[in-house]
This record gives C-alpha cells, structure tokens and sequence, in this order.
C-alpha cells in the first residue's frame, strides 16, 4: 500500500483511490517466495463483516510484468479480478494476488509490516484498522542489509 515502496518497484504510479474488498480479511500468512516470511493476503472468507481495506492504483502493462515478478506472480501468489467499492461509493473491478501458498504459522518481518503500516498512515485509513495492523505479530529479519535496504526506500 506504500506508494513509495511501490515506486521503488516499478515507475511512479496513480492512485485511484482508497477502497474496500469486503467479504475478505487481511492475514499475514502467504509464505514469501525469496525470504521464507509471511506475506500479505486479502483472504477471502465470505463473511460480510470481514473487509480488507486497501489503494488502489493504476499501472501500466509493463509495470504490472514487473510487479507480477517482484510479488511472486505462479510462486505462491495468482492473480485474481476483485469488485472493490471506492470511498466514493463507486465500484471497480481491479486485480489482487491471491495467496497459493499459505502458513498460518508464520510472522512477517518488522520491516515488512512497517510497509503496510506506513501504506495505511500515509492514505489516511481510520484508526482502528491501523491498529489491527500493529497488533499483528512480527519478527526480526536476520538479514540486516535486506532489513536496512527495505527501511532505506523512506530516506
């Protein structure tokens, strides 16, 4: 959700907007195709007092080849067309990567939630949905140069 970290992925980007997947709950359970940690997933339940809320933005094709490389597009994620209502009261379809690999067991690096944190922070989403990201429980990365290299993309 951090613009910049996805900048520092691809090209610069446009943001549509904020919006809202309901029927879906995010879990940090999707095992990392590079590093063995647990990645984000909009998982969906079915229940319609779940909702992940997410940004949505706009890419280009070759941004997207991109993109699909870095999150590990056949390796533990698929993409999938979603229906996600705008803050406006709009809907939209958009894409999301749908976690195939999954371990409930396991915990996302601190810098890895620091990420989604300052997504949420910087696209102004309420407070107690901040909050359940916080509460998620994390892990030191015992790659130090991985950690300083992911925190350094908000220098």
């Amino acid at each position: 959700m951090s613009a910049r970290r996805l900048e520092a992925r691809i090209s610069a980007v446009r943001k549509v907007g904020v919006g809202r997947l309901d029927g879906h709950q995010l879990r940090f359970h999707k095992v990392s195709h590079t590093d063995g940690s647990a990645k984000c997933d909009a998982f969906e339940t079915g229940d319609i007092r779940h909702c992940v809320i997410g940004v949505l933005f706009e890419l280009s094709e070759p941004d997207r080849a991109r993109l699909d490389r870095f999150e590990g597009l056949h390796s533990g994620y698929e993409a999938r067309d979603i229906l996600v209502r705008l803050d406006d009261g709009s809907t939209v379809i958009a894409f999301t990567y749908s976690a195939t690999r999954i371990d409930p067991a396991l915990r996302p690096f601190d810098w890895y939630r620091e990420h989604v944190l300052t997504g949420a922070r910087e696209h102004g989403f309420a407070q107690a949905y901040i909050q359940q990201i916080e509460a998620i429980e994390c892990i030191n990365d015992p790659d130090e140069a991985r950690c300083a290299r992911e925190r350094g993309i908000y220098r």
